[in-house]
Order: C-alpha cells, then structure tokens, then sequence
C-alpha cells in the first residue's frame, strides 16, 4: 500500500531527539529557542514563538489581540474546522466567504462584500501551500472606504489602525509570494507542524509577527511566552538560574508551549528543508506531466509569476463528475493499493456549522471544488516509481467510472 503522508523519520531525527532526551532538558528549553531564531531567520519575520499546535497559537493569537463576543472574523468556507473552532471558542463569529474557483483561497471580492464595522480580523487560509493574493488583501483593507468602517476596541487594534491579517499558513512553510517567505507576508502567520506537515515536530506550530514597526517585537514576545504558559512570569528554563525560582502569575493564561522533544525533530526537519521543498516541486511535477494530457484533469497551481507554492498537497480535479462519482473513483483507488484524501469537507456541509446556521448553497465554488477534488500522495520518500504509480492508478480508476 502506498501510504498518503508518512513522516520522514530517519536517525538522523532519532538520533537529535535523543540528545534532547538524554540532555535532562526535555521541555521549553534551548532547542526551542533556537528552533524560533531559526524560523524568524528562515521567513524574514520579526519574532517567532513555537507553540504546541497552529490551534493552540492561533487561539492564543486572537485572545490576546483583543477578539471576543460581537467581534468578526473573516475566513474562507474551505478550510479545515481548526481555522473556525478558534473564532468560535473565544465567542466571536466566523464568516465564511466563498473561494476562488481556480485556486481554492480565499476570494478578495467576496472578502470585501463581507466586512463590516465588527470585522477585526481576516484569516487567509494558503490552502495546499499556495499563498492567497496577499498585495490585493492588503491594497483592500487600506482603502479609504474600508478603513473608515474599523471600529477598534483596545489600545492594540487602535494603534494598528485597521483589520489585522492573521494567516492560516498550516501548509505554507518554504512557499514565496512576490519574492518574500510566508512568514513575513501577513501581520501574523501562524504555522503547523502537525506530523502529516511539510515540515514537522510531530505535533506543533509557530506564530511569526511581522506587524509594523510601531509595534515593539520584543514586548510582544516576552508577553506571548507568559500567555502559553498560565500567565507565569518565569519559564522553567529561566528558573534554573541561581536563585531564580521565584515566579509571578501575571494572568490567567494558557499551557501551549513547544517543548525541546518536538524542537530536537524541527531543527533537523529545517535544516534539510529546502532539499524536502525541491523533492515535492518534483513529485507535483511528475503528477503534471502525468496528466497533461487527460482532458478530464484538472492540474493544481503551484507556481505563478508571484507565487511559489511549498507543494504540500496535490489537489487532482476532475472535470464534469459529481460527488458520488469522485468518491466511486477514490474507492477504486484504495481497492489498488494506493492511499488518497480530500481537502477538505468545505465547512458548511459538517453537522457543527450546519448548525450554526451556515449554508453550502452560499459557497458554489467551495462545493463545486471539492466534489471533483482528490488529494494524491506527496513526501520526501515517495519514490518515482510510486508516483507513476499513482499516476497510472488514478487514470484507470477515472476511466472505470467515467467510461
């Protein structure tokens, strides 16, 4: 069976982690510190913070920037449920736009026809590691018109003067957008490194701040580190100090800290990152040549004049079938030994924002995308002759359904 998305766990990983077991410091600690110099380094972005997941960091993020009940943040109805459960858990209210219907991002007409005066922030979603259209979003949430609707309500959202772009970036570790790394593309990025991840710490995630330069980095860090850690003045490592064991609860905060474990896997994984990046770039190109010529293929964008894609998922189309078809054809796939997904179930249709409240018939681009959508195999080890297996597998599995 051809797996979906195996990390790439070799002893090279084994043996860091190791290190970091046998060092007697196994929690936050120096290898975290460095794992966040090495992103700052890496995306060009101000300051860094690793957390123990994107959800826990971005949950974290919009506490602190000041989100809550009668607040509004934006999001695309194509998403992972993670990137709404945040909003709702601190009781303000997720709208959900429509997508493009040639890249699955977020549409920046429908974001503009969604802001209102109780719009604080809006989340770009850089689904399968394409970045969205950043220049446009922030070209739209500077206009005169969009500006004068801001309505602030603390010292942080009133310095800044206008919604915040906090970035959805769970698969867009390495991409580029006009020439700049996701990471320093948006206010805010908050990053994965979940174990099926480009990138990973086995569970994990990094928020990158790159807001402008009224706002002081430093402060912001040394208050973020006391926010994932129950509002405690002192980390463990600032504690072995001489005489340093003292602390303060400042707050009532969080426990999402990354520990020195899941740092030990992430400092190899960067190091090694862009020879990962290029394996992907091959693998999607191996997938395009594959299917090129198959009118019924509808090959993902990974690369554009402005973008460069970190090649996380392979989005496969297939032209003029519905969505029983697509899953005929996925079973098809599986019963030959090949592993697939679909990213993802746009969220209207999952019983949790039915619920709420949510239509798909208010998302046409969203369901017509992901009923003909299957998710193909990309990692590090997945060997060509897997891939052309692949490659032959879904073309047999198509024809059989639509002969």
């Amino acid at each position: 069976m051809i797996p979906f998305s195996p990390p790439r766990i070799d002893q090279k990983i084994i043996d860091e982690v190791s290190k970091a077991l046998l060092s007697g410091w196994i929690t936050t600690g120096p290898r975290t510190k460095l794992f966040e110099q090495k992103i700052s380094e890496y995306c060009k972005c101000k300051k860094t913070i690793a957390v123990n997941s994107w959800t826990n960091g971005m949950e974290v993020l919009l506490r602190w920037w000041g989100i809550g009940p009668g607040d509004e943040v934006i999001i695309p109805a194509y998403t992972y449920c993670a990137s709404a459960n945040v909003i709702i858990h601190t009781g303000a209210k997720p709208v959900m736009v429509d997508i493009n219907p040639s890249d699955f991002n977020i549409s920046i007409e429908n974001i503009k026809s969604a802001i209102t005066n109780k719009t604080k922030v809006i989340m770009p979603v850089d689904i399968s590691g394409l970045p969205c259209d950043y220049e446009e979003l922030f070209d739209l949430i500077n206009n005169p018109e969009i500006l004068s609707l801001f309505d602030p309500n603390n010292e942080k959202q009133k310095k800044l003067g206008r919604i915040l772009i906090a970035s959805d970036a769970a698969h867009s570790f390495g991409a580029e957008y006009a020439n700049q790394k996701s990471g320093s593309l948006a206010d805010i990025t908050c990053f994965s490194f979940h174990a099926v991840k480009n990138l990973t710490t086995a569970e994990g995630g990094a928020i990158c701040f790159n807001l402008p330069k009224e706002f002081n980095h430093d402060s912001i860090y040394n208050e973020m580190c006391i926010k994932i850690l129950h509002g405690q003045s002192k980390d463990a490592l600032s504690k072995t100090k001489k005489g340093g064991w003292k602390y303060d609860v400042v707050e009532p905060g969080y426990k999402c800290n990354m520990t020195d474990i899941q740092a030990a896997i992430g400092l190899v994984e960067l190091e090694r990152y862009q020879e990962n990046l290029q394996r992907r770039m091959k693998i999607f190109h191996l997938y395009d040549e594959g299917f090129k010529n198959k009118e019924w293929a509808i090959t993902p964008i990974s690369k554009t004049t402005k973008k460069t894609s970190s090649f996380h998922l392979y989005l496969l189309r297939i032209k003029n079938i519905n969505e029983e078809q697509r899953n005929e054809i996925i079973q098809h796939i599986f019963d030959k030994e090949v592993s697939v997904n679909v990213h993802f179930q746009p969220l209207p249709i999952l019983s949790a924002y039915k619920n709420l409240g949510y239509e798909i018939s208010n998302y046409p681009n969203a369901w017509d995308n992901y009923s003909c959508e299957i998710t193909l195999p990309v990692y590090y080890n997945l060997s060509n002759e897997n891939v052309y297996k692949v490659i032959s597998t879904v073309i047999e599995s198509v024809n059989s359904v639509i002969k």
